[in-house]
């Protein structure tokens, strides 16, 4: 009994020091690009027309960010720009929300993003602000999804003309090769970027696709665990 017994926790110890060594490989090379105590290394857009003055704070080690004053957002910046990247973050979206990564962003939040929202699109591939040649959608996102919780997405950029990939919780959602540069004045780096959408707060016919029940009051979406590995 003693013998079946030291011979499971050998089992045990076996298999949970190969999902530590995998584990520690799948993370070589990445870096944290949030501390989960302030915004160093991070600034609020003052040109873009999502808004200037987006609520973003820190709680629980993640950014939380959320509409202010109502029908107000804005983007959070990184300060550095990347041009080839693995990124990975992990997101909780309150329902009722419209958010974004952008990757490759310019100073006034024109980059291609990652759709955030629910009800919505989330895991799509937009253009903000520039003429995007190819979108698509993360078809398989249900499949995966933790509703009210917290999930891993993972975003490859490779190339001046950019091959973008897609995984949320590991699995992959799509890939896809653009066929041009699509950024302004054909720009090979950027920015990476959280919106925080704004939104009609007047009149639904206000705005075209971006109505004011989109964005609920007091809806908020997080961020957290932000790491990005440079391949070129």
């Amino acid at each position: 009994m003693k013998r079946i017994l030291l011979h499971q926790l050998l089992i045990v110890f076996l298999f949970s020091t190969v999902l530590h060594a995998q584990k520690q490989k799948d993370e070589v090379g990445f870096k944290s690009i949030f501390n989960g105590k302030n915004l160093k290394g991070w600034h609020v857009s003052r040109s873009t027309h999502q808004g200037t003055t987006p609520k973003v704070e820190i709680e629980d080690g993640a950014i939380v960010m959320s509409d202010q004053p109502f029908g107000q957002g804005g983007v959070l910046l990184t300060d550095k720009k990347y041009a080839s990247f693995e990124l990975k973050v992990e997101v909780k979206l309150d329902s009722f929300c419209n958010s974004g990564i952008f990757v490759r962003s310019n100073e006034g939040g024109a980059a291609y993003q990652i759709e955030l929202s629910m009800p919505g699109s989330t895991g799509a591939l937009f253009g903000e602000r520039i003429s995007h040649s190819k979108v698509v959608y993360a078809k398989e996102l249900d499949k995966v999804w933790k509703a009210n919780d917290w999930n891993l997405f993972h975003i490859k950029m490779e190339g001046d003309t950019p091959v973008i990939t897609l995984w949320v919780n590991e699995v992959k959602m799509w890939e896809v090769q653009q066929p041009k540069n699509d950024f302004i004045a054909g720009a090979t780096d950027g920015m990476i970027g959280l919106q925080c959408h704004w939104t009609s707060v007047f009149s639904h016919a206000a705005s075209t696709g971006m109505p004011l029940d989109s964005w609920r009051p007091n809806a908020k979406v997080r961020f957290r665990k932000l790491v990005i590995k440079e391949t070129k």
